[in-house]
């Protein structure tokens, strides 16, 4: 399991990145650092990205994600560390490299004044596409990120939201290799901000690899295969999230709330191997497991065949939060 920061990274295995190789690596960083002054923004951040996977840096406002995907996308020459991106070299008067890159700032990067339509062609061109290729790129972007029947409209009626779907179409008109979005969802509302997550997941089909900030839990579980927690411009930890989870213990909880036996149905599940502890609360079993959803179905046919009977069910799992928590002794949006 590749949960240490320094040294070179684990083959990248979970999810789409499966068996990845040398190969398919789209993005590697490695041993990046950024100083400003005294203040060390970014200190020895490494990893890799492959063909079809998204990558998330999960971190709060100030942890150094931001920096780390400048120098990624070559905005900001590394005091130390290297980049390469589809096999090149990144460097400050690199072309080759950027050009397989797709960067979705922060900061909106669009015309208000200009349709949805209007703004994809003339970023497509300066991307080098013309004529039936750009109509055509175009006019699939448009689909994909949920604005075809907006094309024309300019795009300072829009939504917050709908403007932030704009800003990812021009990341992804000349079909980049690797695509960097960087916290594409501040300032939405929930449904304009679950349409985005709904645009970028259906990036996966394409192959293309994804760099994903944001500091919403929620986001990086539901998008990423690999997550890096990324605080005071450190790599705390590097994974999958059941991986992550593992730091914590990896244990959960399930509590089986019912009448009838307690006692005879506590002396049943304690004796299962995935449970580690059992405390009696009234009328609920509290129990500490390990791998709650494989061992949830046996319990209960355990703790009802002693007698137990329930009329409540619940898991509770450890979550990013808290990973973080463990990993920094701080909460996530400290």
């Amino acid at each position: 399991m590749n949960l240490s920061v320094t040294g070179e990274p684990e083959a990248l295995r979970s999810g789409r990145g499966e068996g990845a190789n040398v190969a398919e690596k789209v993005l590697g960083a490695q041993g990046l650092v950024k100083r400003f002054g005294p203040v060390t923004a970014v200190d020895g951040v490494s990893f890799e990205i492959a063909a079809g996977e998204t990558f998330g840096l999960l971190g709060p406002n100030g942890a150094g994600k931001t920096t780390t995907i400048s120098m990624v996308a070559g905005l900001l020459v590394p005091d130390a560390g290297s980049v390469t991106v589809a096999g090149v070299p990144m460097g400050g008067s690199s072309v080759e490299a950027k050009r397989h890159i797709g960067l979705v700032p922060q900061d909106l990067a669009i015309y208000p004044d200009l349709s949805a339509r209007a703004n994809l062609e003339y970023f497509g061109r300066l991307q080098g596409l013309r004529g039936s290729t750009l109509r055509q790129r175009t006019a699939e972007v448009l689909e994909l990120i949920g604005l075809a029947d907006r094309a024309k409209e300019p795009s300072k009626k829009f939504s917050g939201g709908m403007k932030r779907r704009l800003n990812i179409g021009v990341g992804l008109l000349h079909r980049p290799t690797l695509l960097i979005l960087d916290e594409p969802t501040v300032g939405v509302d929930p449904q304009s901000r679950n349409s985005i997550l709904e645009s970028i997941e259906a990036l996966s089909v394409e192959g293309m690899a994804v760099l994903y900030t944001t500091h919403y839990m929620e986001e990086a579980e539901r998008l990423c295969d690999r997550i890096a927690i990324i605080d005071d411009g450190r790599l705390q930890a590097e994974g999958t999230r059941d991986q992550l989870i593992e730091l914590t213990g990896g244990v959960d909880t399930i509590r089986l709330t019912g009448s009838g036996s307690l006692d005879a149905g506590a002396a049943a599940v304690e004796q299962m191997p995935a449970v580690r502890r059992v405390v009696r609360d009234h009328g609920t079993l509290v129990l500490t497991v390990s791998n709650a959803p494989t061992a949830i179905a046996p319990i209960v046919n355990a703790a009802t065949g002693a007698g137990l009977s329930l009329a409540d069910v619940e898991i509770s799992r450890p979550d990013l939060e808290s990973v973080f928590l463990h990993l920094t002794g701080k909460a996530l949006r400290d």
